[in-house]
């Protein structure tokens, strides 16, 4: 056996060797019990120990609000700020490509050019109001002798009148089929209904509409929002994934997402839905049947 051999066995016996700590009585020196360990069991032990106070630590910091303590993360105001920032940044970028616009036109005047482009072509019909005449018709008369006396009896606007009477008659898609867990309370702050389905449930728009944001937020997770005709708007929220886009055109029933716990400001898998008209918050309880 060659002296490297000879080593490598020695310091395989030193960890493997047993060693027996007893515990005495003071008093007595009677021997109360024992316990029987190795080098090799006090590094797998103290290894243990380490690796679960390092998995304590990063799940403490990771899942609870302690890490908005750690310098440079970013709080909820801040995030604010940061949406906030970016907003008026597009919107200065806006007015930015307008102003250039509109130099560029006076450039091309000055110059004695026709103008290349105009900044709201479409607002621009050709017409004055001093051309414009007005004229009364048979089917405005009978339309006015319909609605007058109605309108006098009435508190709302007519408009409003309308569109409430028409959203009673509108038929809602359910997003999805399950148990309604948390209803529409607007004093509590929660402007939707939460219903929890089936694992990898589908989530379907409610009426046809166009995908106005289809992103990822920290609270609220994977979200879909469409706007509606009759200025509705519904909102799908904690979403595990989303199956459309920005700008898509979806119809009543499509698939645009599926359930999930996504988001910080979640307890379970299950669909936040919200339904809004007018910036009024809607429960949607008393259209959809879930």
């Amino acid at each position: 056996m060659s002296k490297e051999e000879k080593k490598q066995r020695k310091f395989i016996h030193a960890l493997t060797d047993k060693y027996r700590l007893v515990i005495l009585n003071d008093s007595s020196f009677r021997e109360v019990g024992y316990i029987r360990l190795s080098r090799l069991n006090i590094l797998s032990i103290s290894g243990t120990f380490l690796i679960l106070i390092i998995a304590l630590t990063y799940t403490t910091i990771a899942y609870t609000p302690l890490r908005e303590r750690i310098p440079g993360y970013p709080d909820a105001e801040m995030r604010k700020n940061i949406i906030q920032n970016a907003q008026l940044l597009d919107s200065l970028d806006k007015e930015i490509k307008y102003r250039d616009q509109y130099f560029t036109n006076l450039n091309l005047i000055i110059a004695g050019k026709e103008p290349d482009n105009f900044i709201s072509p479409e607002n621009d019909t050709g017409r004055t109001a001093s051309v414009i005449q007005f004229t009364h018709t048979s089917a405005d008369s009978l339309l006015r002798s319909e609605v007058a006396f109605p309108d006098k009896l009435s508190l709302s606007p007519p408009e409003q009148i309308n569109e409430i009477s028409r959203l009673d008659r509108m038929h809602f898609f359910a997003p999805v089929r399950g148990l309604v867990t948390n209803s529409f309370n607007p004093l509590a702050n929660h402007y939707g209904a939460d219903i929890v389905a089936a694992p990898n449930a589908v989530v379907k728009a409610v009426l046809d509409g166009t995908v106005v944001m289809a992103t990822w937020t920290l609270e609220t997770g994977y979200v879909i929002e469409i706007q509606h005709d009759l200025n509705l708007f519904s909102a799908y929220k904690h979403n595990a994934e989303l199956l459309k886009k920005t700008g898509m055109r979806v119809k009543a029933g499509d698939a645009i997402a599926i359930v999930g716990n996504s988001g910080e400001l979640t307890t379970g898998p299950h669909l936040h839905f919200e339904l809004w008209q007018n910036g009024v918050p809607l429960n949607p309880e008393e259209y959809i049947v879930f």
